[in-house]
């Protein structure tokens, strides 16, 4: 299964794409997808859109995975991540695919095992579980992709969300090195796109 995770953000957009077969995941792309800082909200919601269709058309996943919304600031910050929410959710929609929602608690507890890691240490998690030469920058990058490896957990092996089965470590607690194979290698911040 493929998945895009998408950490929502009003002037950037992290995503990460991985593939994964239940028990191991692979990077496939991850980065961010930016807006003019000082565009009006229509231009940078079309952005955010565009990029998000192009990198759909591109990747090929099976699901969009998106943080929600569990807090913000203030009111018109909460209003505008909510339209760039709903900007991705179109473009999602669009391209046929379905979208979970998780969140932030959710997706830290999923790859940390604790609910208010910060950003570093999902970083850093993300590294380790996706088997990465060097930790996905910027951290709205990781954090997308924090959210793909959370959709992996919470599916099963049928692929249906709720079905937890075995998989990779959830928590440092869990985490034992293995070693690396050309299958699962990873170069850079780029996988290889390998067989379905």
């Amino acid at each position: 299964m493929r998945i895009l995770g998408v950490d929502p953000g009003s002037r950037r957009t992290g995503y990460g794409c991985i593939e994964t077969s239940g028990s191991r995941h692979r990077l496939i792309v991850c980065g961010a997808i930016s807006a003019p800082a000082q565009a009006p909200l229509p231009d940078r919601l079309l952005a955010v859109h565009d990029g998000l269709a192009k990198l759909l058309a591109a990747h090929k996943p099976d699901v969009v995975a998106l943080e929600d919304l569990f807090y913000a600031r203030n009111a018109r910050s909460a209003l505008v991540l909510g339209h760039v929410r709903g900007a991705l959710m179109l473009a999602a929609a669009k391209a046929g695919l379905p979208a979970a929602e998780y969140s932030p608690a959710e997706v830290k507890q999923a790859v940390v095992g604790y609910g208010r890691a910060d950003k570093r240490q999902v970083q850093q998690m993300v590294t380790l579980l996706l088997g990465m030469d060097a930790p996905p920058s910027p951290l709205d990058a990781s954090d997308a992709l924090a959210v793909a490896v959370c959709h992996a957990h919470s599916i099963g092996p049928t692929g249906e969300r709720g079905s937890r089965g075995g998989g990779p470590a959830r928590s440092w607690r869990q985490y034992r090195p293995r070693e690396t194979d050309e299958a699962a290698g990873v170069s850079g911040r780029r996988g290889r796109r390998g067989t379905q």
